[in-house]
């Protein structure tokens, strides 16, 4: 026979409304009293009704996680942190992916309408003006990771500073003809991290001094192809770069394919430095710079499980340092 919460109740020697309340984790029950209905909660082995947790509680215990890409390895291993600590916190994760604007618009639209999630992530996704107002006014509890807002609480990282980084990195072991791969708008989605890596470039170049030669920058998809096709481009010209930064590390990791292709050692000939470090980075022993990719997930929801307790507090701006990881793919410039 299936335990219900009278069951409980009843052994607890409380009433409906206090086991209740002990559920769902509410203030004014008394440290003993909580106790004991947990107790006999574990005794009974009583599994409350989601259903009608949700009709009561007016929660669904769902968060829904909107992404663009999400099969890109950084994003692959920040859903994997999200998920991780959601599931810690006893919430299921709904997975929103996007392609292109059209997708983002629909979802930005209707989602807070619908009822179907208690709270919103939105990851890597900028978030135009109109539909900020739409999502604040639905009154759904909304966090914004590695992108910003000034209507909600949101988690960045440090990508001006992180471009720098390396740009620094490779200026200081001697290398004045720097490459630069940065990423593409895909699917008419704008991505705030090319420009500020861009941006992080400049400022290196400036304090040392240097100018960059625009013809040393192109424009490539966040993947391994995008990176390797902008490398053939760049190794095959005369007067090669003797480093190249890209903004990802699958672009690097492409740029990888391309120095073999051309029969250039790495790092002998060529040195190169990523964005992001991802676990293949690792694996291939790649420079990068390090985004704090558990930290993001794992704060991103910590905050939201806040606002979904008090949603009248003000938004936050969180930035997360990044960190310089060298590894075998850079040298000195002889």
């Amino acid at each position: 026979m299936t335990t219900t919460i009278h069951d409980v109740a009843r052994v607890a020697g409380v009433g409906i409304g206090t086991v209740s309340r002990v559920i769902n984790n509410s203030p004014g029950v008394k440290p003993a009293t909580r106790t004991r209905v947990l107790t006999t909660i574990a005794q009974l082995n009583y599994r409350p009704n989601p259903i009608a947790r949700s009709m009561i509680s007016k929660r669904t215990g769902a968060i829904g996680v909107i992404v663009p890409f999400f099969t890109r390895p950084f994003h692959t291993e920040l859903l994997r942190a999200v998920q991780t600590t959601l599931t810690r916190s006893g919430k299921e994760l709904v997975l929103y992916d996007v392609e292109n604007v059209i997708q983002r618009n629909y979802y930005l639209s209707n989602l807070p309408m619908l009822g179907r999630v208690d709270g919103l992530l939105l990851l890597s996704l900028p978030l135009d003006d109109e539909f900020a107002v739409i999502i604040r006014e639905s009154g759904i509890s909304v966090v914004l990771i590695d992108t910003y807002s000034p209507f909600f609480t949101s988690l960045v990282v440090e990508n001006i500073e992180g471009a720098y980084q390396a740009v620094k990195f490779l200026i200081e072991l001697g290398h004045r003809r720097i490459g630069f791969i940065n990423g593409v708008i895909e699917g008419n989605i704008k991505f705030n991290q090319a420009n500020d890596r861009l941006i992080g470039l400049h400022r290196a170049f400036g304090e040392a001094g240097l100018i960059f030669e625009p013809e040393l920058m192109l424009m490539a998809e966040w993947n391994r192809s995008g990176g390797k096709q902008a490398a053939l481009q760049m190794l095959s010209q005369e007067k090669r770069p003797t480093a190249i930064f890209a903004a990802s590390d699958l672009q690097a990791i492409g740029v990888l394919e391309a120095a073999k292709d051309l029969h250039l050692k790495v790092p002998d000939d060529i040195s190169v430095i990523g964005f992001d470090d991802v676990e293949v980075a690792e694996l291939l022993e790649l420079s990068t710079i390090q985004q704090p990719i558990q930290r993001l997930g794992e704060l991103g929801v910590r905050k939201l499980n806040e606002i979904m307790k008090k949603p009248q507090q003000l938004p936050e701006l969180i930035r997360l340092n990044t960190t310089l990881i060298p590894r075998r793919t850079t040298r000195v410039c002889v």
